[in-house]
């Protein structure tokens, strides 16, 4: 069974960045998708960013766009960088894979909180 734990969440600053990392148990990710998402206190969890393993493509929410950008390597790693943080970002962000021709996301980490000093 694979597993994927987050890392590199943590304190923030407006206008700081973060690197969250994903890292998987098993490199058995050559045909599946990587997402990224949130959720934050009182809200639904949301997708904030996707990228295709098979070239690369990605997707970003509205709201992360020209901030975010997610990216994976060789190893089966995937990566969120996180610039221009602002307060709405604040959530749990939680790496998810879903399989080639699959219609949801089967395998999630247990996330990894960003928060924000006053």
């Amino acid at each position: 069974q694979v597993q994927l734990v987050e890392s590199g969440g943590g304190l923030a600053q407006t206008g700081g960045s973060l690197r969250l990392s994903c890292s998987a148990s098993a490199r058995t990710f050559s045909r599946v998708a990587m997402g990224w998402f949130r959720q934050a206190p009182g809200k639904e969890r949301e997708l904030v960013a996707s990228i295709r393993w098979s070239g690369g493509s990605t997707y970003y929410a509205d709201s992360v766009k020209g901030r975010f950008a997610i990216s994976r390597d060789l190893a089966g790693n995937t990566f969120l960088q996180m610039n221009s943080l602002k307060v709405e970002d604040l959530a749990n962000y939680f790496c998810a894979r879903q399989p080639v021709g699959a219609a949801r996301y089967d395998v999630w980490g247990q996330g990894t909180q960003v928060t924000f000093s006053p």
